[in-house]
């Protein structure tokens, strides 16, 4: 074979699909907990101190001020750290302060983000969300454009040394093909490539 034949197959997405393995169906991790972001809101309650309770959000530096609480760092934290936090704080105010925090938006770390880039009808970055699949990821981005190739897809998973699996986003998403459907993990970047023509 010529190698205008190969590279004419390739993007045609007949060679593509090999070069990685397939991703697992299942990736989720059951003890998954939330991570905070900058961008996210908290809504901190402390009980029997109405006063202190408020909704704040996460500044882009990833820190909070709230009342008697000043510039916490909450980035990269639990919404249960935090809480141990700001109790840590009130405590030289307040006697034996009880403190929920409450995470009321929702976009997470970059480190956490679920990345879509190249043919995909709108790429961009999504929060994870436990037990996201590959179709939840791209009913979020408008699905495939015109120029995809879909089943020359890849996921960098970086929770795993940017190891690369192939997907197959065609089969999924054209043909319904549901066995296409894999678990997502927090931090992986979905990248579609384009189809020769």
């Amino acid at each position: 074979m010529s190698a205008a034949g190969a590279m004419l197959l390739a993007g045609c997405g007949v060679m593509g699909g090999g070069a990685h393995p397939p991703a697992p169906a299942s990736a989720a991790s059951e003890d998954y907990s939330y991570i905070i972001g900058a961008g996210d809101s908290l809504n901190i309650q402390v009980w029997r101190n109405p006063e202190l309770s408020m909704s704040v959000p996460v500044r882009p530096d990833g820190k909070i001020a709230a009342p008697l609480v000043d510039e916490m760092v909450v980035q990269g934290k639990t919404s249960v750290q935090v809480a141990r936090d700001v109790e840590k704080q009130l405590s030289k105010y307040v006697r034996d302060p009880v403190v929920t925090v409450i995470v009321t938006g929702f976009v997470g770390p970059y480190s956490e983000q679920i990345r879509v880039v190249g043919e995909a009808t709108r790429p961009q970055f999504l929060p994870f969300k436990q037990k996201m699949t590959l179709l939840d990821v791209m009913i979020a981005v408008g699905g495939l454009t015109d120029f995809a190739a879909g089943n020359s897809a890849t996921i960098l998973r970086t929770a795993e040394g940017n190891k690369q699996y192939s997907v197959r986003l065609k089969d999924l998403i054209k043909r319904g093909d549901v066995t296409a459907n894999v678990e997502m993990r927090p931090g992986d970047i979905l990248i579609i490539p384009q189809s020769l023509f």
